[in-house]
């Protein structure tokens, strides 16, 4: 019997042998497609090479906060589903993130408040074009592709819009509360 560096040799060898046979006789799915029959369940699609090539810039964030100063009103009146520009960057750029909620959490946020938070941003994290992939990577998400993959039911983002209701419902002292927790 094997044990050690022998056991894993060997069972090394047997998982190679077994790779090459299967891509010798099998004529599954590879590459891309079969990158979405892994994933698509997951909610991780696939990203292009102009987006990899995007991801260690939105990736710059040292978690400093400074993106967070004047967001209370924003954070309240979003009731739950934003909580703060540096938690939806630090979110949507360290791992694949649910592209649904930040979506979702950056629809509190205006383009020019984007705009704004790139120019006090110590790393220069460009908060409009992380925005701008995550809104794409949601609506590709809810979308069904051409080749028949994706989830074809509604998104989890237009099922919360529909129930969620504007800041202006917030009655004032929820929404100083919550204003006063923000900051």
């Amino acid at each position: 019997m094997l044990s050690g560096r022998a056991l894993a040799l060997a069972v090394l060898a047997w998982s190679l042998l077994k790779v090459a046979v299967r891509r010798l006789f099998d004529d599954g799915p590879s590459g891309l497609a079969l990158f979405r029959e892994n994933y698509d369940a997951d909610g991780l699609p696939p990203l292009s090479p102009a987006e990899r090539a995007a991801l260690p810039r939105f990736s710059r964030c040292i978690a400093c906060g400074r993106c967070d100063l004047g967001e209370a009103e924003r954070i309240a009146a979003s009731k739950g589903a934003y909580r703060g520009l540096m938690t939806v960057v630090l979110a949507s750029s360290r791992s694949m993130p649910d592209f649904d909620a930040a979506a979702l959490a950056l629809a509190h946020v205006p383009e020019e408040v984007l705009a704004e938070k790139e120019r006090i941003c110590p790393t220069g994290v460009p908060f409009r074009e992380l925005a701008g992939f995550v809104r794409a990577k949601a609506r590709a998400q809810a979308a069904p592709s051409a080749d028949g993959a994706g989830s074809g039911e509604p998104s989890a983002l237009a099922l919360v819009a529909a129930v969620t209701s504007p800041a202006a419902d917030l009655d004032p002292s929820s929404a100083e509360r919550a204003a006063s927790e923000a900051t």
